[in-house]
């Protein structure tokens, strides 16, 4: 390997100058971000306690330069605001000594980038929290930073990385008194487990998650453990048994954004038992309470995964149209989840070549973030494209009559018409 292509992977944050590719020259709106985040990112560093100070002169010259550089950002785009902030929040913290003024705006870009799925700069980010702050971080921010670390190696079935995370976050927490975040420790185990593919373990330790979280009076705590044993029970195939926990999490849940999430998982896990107008019902909600970007984007994509699943050629195509508009903008496991499931319409209306060109770009954008879980069931599903068969198995009929078997159904059901009025 070259010798200069080693000593820009040794390079701190260089993972944001890699924005800088053919498609993207260093001209453009997103290699400048990437830059930004990069120097902003380097005056972070010469506040790391492993270093020798720097001289307030010195500081000052590359503050100016760089705070140069990323106001011309802030206006640019939502992340460039974000660079800005750490930019500012670094002087801040070099002017009065305090390293913990660094936390809200790394964990705040941090949080941005994962919901943009750039999981490795989320993570650079992350680290570099933990490298500058050490042990003059606060005990919430660090045990936040590490929880937040734990999520996106989760995210990228990084599990012995996510559970270590988890572990040191859950003993900073019980070194603290900090109940809640054990709390949050414990069941961000259990997920991961639950992305290992143990999902009989991972509802064990759910359900007692659940019972801990009510003895201490922590709500949040329990809507998360329920929500958490309903998605452990749609993974095992039992979504008439996870639809009443999801929706006890709904009612649990104080914000928004977590009802909206469990809401969406609920129409999901609706349309799977056969009931197309709960699930509809559930999913316009979402769609009406004007949720964030990534929940809105899930429920028109269910919406329309909805109408294929009714035979709506209408519908479908009207809701097809709504993504579409959407989806340039999407992150890459939202966007591959369109087209793989505006392919499944497809081919319910008989269009399989469509279906297998839409397949083949969800395969792309997939494997292009490295979604590997995603990659495996977009396969799974184009290999047998030509079989609507097998295409359309383990999937109730459209015009089959809601599977509403026990009374805790029948009164999601009933709450959930009330809910919408």
């Amino acid at each position: 390997m070259p010798g200069s292509r080693l000593k820009f992977e040794s390079l701190p944050h260089a993972i944001f100058l890699q924005r800088v590719t053919a498609q993207s020259p260093a001209t453009s709106l997103e290699a400048r971000l990437g830059q930004g985040a990069f120097l902003a990112l380097r005056l972070v560093d010469l506040l790391a306690p492993d270093r020798e100070p720097v001289s307030p002169d010195a500081f000052h010259y590359q503050w100016i330069a760089t705070d140069r550089f990323c106001r011309e950002l802030r206006a640019a785009a939502t992340e460039g605001a974000h660079v800005h902030g750490i930019a500012a929040s670094a002087a801040d913290a070099h002017r009065l000594s305090d390293p913990r003024l660094l936390a809200p705006a790394l964990l705040a870009y941090a949080h941005y980038l994962e919901d943009a799925m750039r999981c490795d700069e989320a993570l650079d980010v992350l680290w570099t929290l933990v490298q500058v702050g050490g042990a003059r971080l606060s005990s919430p921010d660090a045990v936040a930073v590490r929880l937040r670390m734990a999520r996106v190696h989760r995210k990228q079935n990084q599990f012995d990385d996510a559970e270590a995370a988890y572990t040191e976050a859950g003993e900073l927490a019980a070194g603290a008194g900090d109940r809640y975040s054990e709390l949050l420790s414990r069941i961000g185990r259990a997920n991961t487990l639950l992305g290992r593919g143990n999902l009989a373990e991972s509802e064990r330790c759910l359900r007692a998650i659940l019972a801990d979280a009510r003895g201490a009076g922590q709500q949040d705590a329990e809507a998360r453990a329920e929500h958490g044993i309903g998605v452990a029970l749609h993974h095992m195939g039992q979504p008439a048994d996870a639809i009443p926990h999801v929706w006890r999490g709904f009612e649990l849940y104080e914000d928004e954004e977590s009802r909206l999430r469990a809401l969406n998982d609920i129409g999901i896990m609706l349309l799977m038992v056969g009931d197309s107008v709960g699930a509809e019902r559930a999913l316009s909600e979402v769609i009406r309470r004007g949720a964030t970007q990534d929940n809105v984007n899930n429920a028109l994509i269910e919406l329309m995964h909805c109408a294929s699943f009714c035979r709506d050629r209408v519908g479908f195509a009207r809701w097809r149209e709504r993504c579409e508009k959407r989806a340039a903008d999407m992150p890459p496991n939202i966007r591959a989840d369109y087209y793989l499931k505006q392919g499944i319409g497809q081919a319910r209306f008989g269009q399989f070549n469509k279906a297998e060109a839409l397949m083949e770009k969800a395969l792309e954008v997939a494997s292009g973030a490295g979604l590997h879980e995603f990659e495996f069931r977009i396969e799974r599903i184009k290999n047998g494209l030509r079989d609507c068969e097998r295409l359309l198995q383990g999937e109730p009929s459209a015009a089959a009559e809601p599977v509403f078997d026990t009374e805790e159904l029948r009164e999601v059901s009933a709450s959930l018409a009330q809910l919408v009025g």
